[in-house]
């Protein structure tokens, strides 16, 4: 067994230093993910596991993948037809009129807020308003970084506590707890972060404001596209579906056939030239400064993304089955206190969202791994709840390979590291938890001391 505890140290620092690696010099992280899965299943081997059981194993992982890897498909065609149809540029073009500069990334986190808490997902806000906001600060100027760091921080706000979000209702089925008052404890428990982030977007929005000029934007905007109100039924589509609690993928659906029936009747696109954009992207044909800022998404723009989900769930099952983490029981049970149950379960969740490369990966495997300490401590399974929702989900997003921030920051183009220190919500929301369950602990030992 020590031999094998040794292997898996080895193996976890290799998958480590492999994807730092690749991240801070560019590489595309599916190559070392897949070595490490190589590595992983070598270990498995020497664990005794038939080899063929290994790649069962894996493959029935990556299976699970099969439903993110749809709506990826969907992502990567709602994004080029947005464009095509004006949709897009019609949000961006009464954006700038509407939005005030001087407040830009404030509004970008709100919106971004208000759009996921709607929608309930990440990626379709990112790949939706998201990518409308991070045109804008392109065109005005503001540091892209900034702004993808209050849309990411945003797009995660609703992923984590929207009735429609499928990791709080994964959370609530794990931990055998009811949404709503989950929901009503992440609420509460995220309010001073969720403030504290206002002043600090508030903050850097002054320092940065849009400095477009916005006559010429606005002018090219709609003397190409001739906006009309029809361009904004896509976007409106989503957010009325999203509040009547369509599911999300029908909602994607059907903004992408409306699009591209305005694609075609307003836009003047044929048929093959719709798909062509569905397939592989939208750019503009004719010169213009709105080349640069208009173009991308496409199906085929999401296959690097997709391999790393599906090679991210391919380890997910391999960990499951041949109980590789099973060891860390004994370190994990020794956590006694309440802070000490949450500042466990914060680092055994970075280390999920390290090593599975996936927030789903991190809420199913910190939920198995902690689950015994809430037990054996007596604290309520609604604790254990809301203490996943304030670590894996917002952590994970923190992790440049992890596919929490690797596909909304390649659907908006920018670098995979340079949003995280402005995406204050995501590690102010544990930060402050850690304060609440300090203050709890201490207020629960005055009662038991008390006369």
């Amino acid at each position: 067994m020590k031999q094998g505890n040794s292997y898996i140290i080895i193996s976890v620092i290799i998958a480590f230093v492999l994807l730092i690696f690749c991240t801070l010099h560019g590489i595309f992280i599916g190559f070392p993910l897949v070595l490490c899965l190589l590595n992983f299943a070598f270990i498995a081997w020497l664990r005794g596991y038939p080899m063929k059981d290994i790649i069962r194993m894996s493959y029935q992982g990556g299976k699970k993948s099969f439903i993110v890897l749809r709506i990826l498909v969907l992502v990567g065609a709602i994004t080029s037809l947005w464009m095509a149809s004006g949709t897009t540029p019609a949000i961006l073009y009464y954006g700038i009129k509407l939005i005030d500069p001087k407040l830009f990334i404030m509004y970008a986190f709100l919106i971004s807020c208000l759009v996921s808490f709607l929608l309930g997902t990440s990626f379709g806000t990112v790949s939706t308003v998201g990518l409308s906001l991070i045109l804008m600060a392109k065109s005005g100027n503001i540091d892209a970084d900034i702004a993808a760091g209050a849309i990411i921080a945003g797009a995660y706000f609703g992923d984590r506590c929207s009735p429609m979000s499928s990791s709080a209702n994964l959370v609530a089925h794990l931990t055998e707890t009811d949404l709503y008052p989950n929901i009503k404890a992440m609420l509460t428990t995220g309010t001073v972060s969720f403030i504290m982030s206002i002043f600090l977007y508030l903050l850097l929005s002054l320092h940065h404001p849009l400095t477009f000029t916005e006559s010429t934007m606005t002018y090219e905007i709609s003397n190409i596209f001739g906006l009309h109100w029809v361009a904004l039924l896509p976007a409106l589509a989503i957010l009325i579906l999203a509040i009547l609690r369509v599911d999300v993928k029908i909602s994607m659906l059907v903004s992408i056939l409306l699009a591209s029936i305005i694609s075609f009747s307003r836009q003047h696109y044929n048929v093959l030239e719709i798909l062509r954009i569905v397939l592989l992207g939208f750019n503009l044909d004719i010169d213009s400064s709105l080349r640069t800022i208009l173009k991308g998404g496409g199906i085929f723009s999401m296959w690097k993304v997709s391999v790393v989900v599906f090679v991210s769930c391919c380890w997910a099952g391999l960990f499951a089955e041949t109980n590789i983490l099973e060891d860390l029981d004994e370190i994990l049970l020794r956590a006694k206190s309440r802070p000490a149950t949450f500042l466990t379960t914060t680092t055994v969740s970075i280390l999920t969202a390290l090593l599975g490369c996936s927030q789903t990966i991190a809420i199913v495997l910190t939920n198995s791994l902690m689950n015994k300490v809430y037990v054996k401590n007596k604290f309520d399974h609604y604790q254990l709840a809301v203490d996943l929702e304030n670590t894996c989900v917002p952590l994970a997003a923190l992790i440049p390979w992890n596919t929490a921030a690797f596909v909304p920051s390649s659907t908006m183009n920018v670098s995979l590291t340079g949003f995280i220190p402005y995406a204050f919500f995501l590690y102010l929301l544990p930060f402050t938890q850690i304060l609440y369950v300090k203050f709890w602990a201490q207020g629960q030992k005055k009662r038991l001391h008390s006369p």
